[in-house]
């Protein structure tokens, strides 16, 4: 595979790419703890007990302690359906930050497996030329959008002379504004975030406090942000599902290290049929799945959400198995528009062969790779 050369001019942004081993373009920085903090869903999960499948001890597992990786935060939770797929092999779950740091673990054997964003998955494969990981399921759509404050922002076409929040420059929603604002005309330097409008790349945890404060006037990010902004005054001047086909739009997927999956079949396969059984049970069990979520994200930060940002939170992200793979190609088109990414080729990024087998035995339909998948 061509090598993908990245196009951020900045040494500081270069000297950031070589320390996280993946473009900036990798961030969904959306957590409440940094790598290698231990996710108490561990205790409260069921205990492994049975036969260790491909005699293996344990599986390391990444996610983010976000309402858009409720898949993993349901099924890594007391819930623990994928554990019980798992038998005798424990899962040990890791919580991130940021996608460059769940990426750096998956390459450096720290995680096996991580529930991810589009561009991290996009990154992580172009930077080791196609030999790092596979995509191997879909997990959540939507659950983005551009909140401002009413007071200053009436409109869209407000946004000149404004500071709009992002979490991180290159990540899944900065590259979303970067295009959005670009097709409306308006110029900003994407390194920079200097321009017609501002771009103010701003930790999720940040964000509320700054927006309260009027240091910036909205910001374009995923839940339950979103929503906190919501419940601060903000009102949602644009959800992005809007600019997407049918609504659709891969928020986060399932990864995996090609090593793994090649000498561990049995485990990705388990942890694939947990996936589908949990997304399942948030589909049939809303109001349960809503509190198991809940109940994750208080053992992490240690406070519950209130029920006005709870609520829209869970209500405004789709969990799905199928990793809406034409969208990916499409948001890897955006990063290359906005001057963050070379053109990547995503060839063979998806591997859906084990989940495909999961979905037939389910009484599923198969779901699709775009072109973009193993053979």
């Amino acid at each position: 595979m061509t090598a993908v050369r990245s196009t951020l001019a900045r040494p500081a942004a270069r000297r950031a790419v070589a320390a996280a081993a993946a473009l900036p373009l990798l961030i969904v920085s959306l957590g409440a703890c940094g790598y290698g903090s231990k996710a108490t869903a561990e205790d409260a999960a069921p205990a492994a007990k049975g036969k260790k499948l491909d005699g293996l001890d344990e599986v390391k597992i990444g996610y983010f302690a976000n309402t858009t990786h409720a898949t993993a935060l349901v099924g890594l939770g007391k819930k623990g359906l994928i554990q019980k797929e798992l038998g005798g092999t424990k899962v040990t779950p890791r919580v991130f930050n940021a996608g460059p740091a769940e990426i750096e673990a998956l390459n450096s054997e720290g995680i096996d497996i991580g529930w991810i964003g589009p561009s991290p998955s996009i990154n992580g494969y172009a930077k080791s030329h196609g030999e790092g990981l596979k995509i191997i399921s879909g997990s959540a759509s939507g659950g983005v959008s551009l909140v401002v404050n009413p007071k200053k922002i009436k409109s869209l076409d407000d946004l000149k002379g404004k500071t709009i929040a992002t979490p991180q420059l290159g990540n899944t929603q900065d590259v979303a504004l970067l295009n959005y604002l670009s097709e409306k005309g308006y110029k900003v330097d994407p390194n920079s975030g200097k321009g017609d409008v501002t771009v103010a790349r701003t930790d999720n945890k940040v964000t509320p406090v700054a927006f309260k404060s009027g240091s910036v006037d909205g910001a374009w990010v995923p839940e339950p942000t979103a929503s906190k902004l919501v419940a601060e005054g903000g009102k949602v001047l644009l959800d992005e599902k809007k600019l997407w086909k049918d609504g659709k739009f891969v928020i986060t997927n399932l990864i995996v290290s090609q090593k793994f999956l090649k000498e561990h079949p049995d485990v990705v396969e388990a942890v694939l049929r947990g996936s589908v059984k949990t997304n399942d049970w948030i589909k049939g069990n809303p109001d349960a799945a809503k509190k198991a979520i809940n109940d994750a994200l208080k053992a992490e930060a240690g406070k519950p959400l209130p029920p006005e940002v709870l609520d829209p939170a869970f209500r405004h992200v789709e969990v799905t198995d199928d990793p809406l793979a034409s969208t990916l190609g499409t948001e890897a088109g955006h990063a290359v528009k906005a001057g963050l990414l070379d053109k990547p080729n995503l060839k063979g990024i998806y591997d859906l062969r084990l989940l495909n087998k999961v979905l037939k035995a389910e009484g599923k339909q198969p779901v699709d790779d775009a072109g973009l998948g193993t053979k």
